[in-house]
C-alpha cells in the first residue's frame, strides 16, 4: 500500500512514506540516554556503557569530551588552513601588481620611443 502511494506521488510520496518510516518509532530513540545502559538496537558501545551505571555515564563523559576536543582540533587546524590560504593569495596579489607595474612602465617607455 505504501509502495502504491509512493508510486502516485513520485518523488515526493515516495519522501513521505520514507519520513513516516523513520519517525514510526523504529530507530528514533533506539540509543536511549548516554550511560544508561545498552541501547534498543543492539551494541551499546562497550561493556561498561551496557552495564550502565556510573561508569557508563563517566565513559559516555570522557567520549563526549574526547569528541569535542577532536572537532576542536580539526577547527583549528582548519582555520589555521585558511589563514595561510589568505597569506599566500596576498603575497600572489602584491607579486601580480607589480607586474603590472612592470607593464605599464614598459608600455611608457614604448610611447616615448615613438
Amino acid at each position: 500500500m505504501a509502495a502504491a502511494a509512493a508510486a502516485r506521488g513520485g518523488l515526493r510520496g515516495a519522501l513521505v512514506v520514507q519520513q513516516q518510516r523513520w519517525s514510526s518509532g523504529s530507530g528514533a530513540d533506539q540509543l536511549g540516554e548516554l550511560g544508561k545502559g545498552a541501547g534498543k538496537g543492539g551494541g551499546g558501545g562497550g561493556a561498561i556503557r551496557e552495564a550502565g551505571g556510573a561508569f557508563g555515564k563517566k565513559q559516555a563523559a570522557e567520549e563526549e569530551r574526547y569528541f569535542r576536543e577532536k572537532e576542536r582540533e580539526q577547527i583549528s587546524a582548519l582555520r589555521k588552513h585558511h589563514e595561510e590560504e589568505i597569506d599566500h593569495h596576498q603575497k600572489e596579489i602584491e607579486r601580480l601588481q607589480k607586474e603590472i607595474e612592470r607593464h605599464k612602465h614598459k608600455i611608457k617607455e614604448l610611447k616615448h620611443d615613438n
